[in-house]
Formats: C-alpha cells, sequence, structure tokens
C-alpha cells in the first residue's frame, strides 16, 4: 500500500488537484477534502474547471470513485466543469468497470484536460 498524498494549485486555466498513492477508504477523506476546496476555488476561478489528475494513484478502490463521481456532480450543481486525468489501468479499469467512463470526463494527460471545450475526452 502506498500513502496517498493530494495537493492542489491554482493556475491560470484551472484549478488542478493532484493524488499520488492508494485511494481507498482509509485514505478518500484527505481526497474528498481537497477535492471540496478545489471545488470552492474553482467555482470563482475564471476558468470555472477543476482538474482532477490521477496519473500517479497506484490503487483506485470504490471510494475514489465514488468522490470523483460526486465531485463531478457537485460542480455541475454549482456550473464548474471537473475533468479527470487518468491514463493508467490502476485507475481507468475500475472507471470501465463501472461504467463511469462514460459519466466523467476523463483525459490522457493534463494538457489535454486543459484544452478549452475538449469535444471528445477519452478514457
Amino acid at each position: 500500500m502506498r500513502r496517498l498524498t493530494v495537493g492542489h494549485e491554482v493556475g491560470a486555466d484551472a484549478v488542478i488537484v493532484r493524488a499520488a498513492g492508494d485511494v481507498d477508504i482509509s485514505t478518500v477523506q484527505i481526497l474528498v477534502e481537497q477535492l471540496t476546496e478545489g471545488l470552492q476555488l474553482a467555482s470563482t476561478h475564471p476558468g470555472q474547471l477543476l482538474v482532477l489528475d490521477l496519473e500517479n494513484v497506484t490503487y483506485f478502490g470504490s471510494a475514489g470513485l465514488n468522490a470523483a463521481l460526486e465531485c463531478t456532480e457537485q460542480g455541475r450543481a454549482a456550473g464548474t466543469t471537473v475533468r479527470l486525468v487518468a491514463n493508467n489501468a490502476r485507475v481507468l479499469r475500475p472507471l470501465q468497470v463501472t461504467n463511469l467512463d462514460s459519466v466523467l470526463e476523463i483525459h490522457p494527460t493534463l494538457e489535454k484536460a486543459l484544452l478549452p471545450e475538449d469535444p471528445e475526452p477519452q478514457p
């Protein structure tokens, strides 16, 4: 098990929340706290965009799936777009198995997630 670290930064185009390590029931609260703060910041950011970067996540369990979905739903309700960066099977596979890849906006790189209105997000 790899310890979870999560942080956020406010960039020119978006608020970015970066996670590294295992996201499971014992660590998800760290992610939720950063996502909540990130959504608050993104709601007043000119881009109204929150990007959850999961590139360095080594395990993404059901608690992480629920956190990403809840964040996306809260973002939609507040008028904030939420995008995920996921490019490894440890994150993509749980998203695909649960069909959340059809609900969440997933991009293979941070650069692509930051592009304005990418018409075809890809898992």
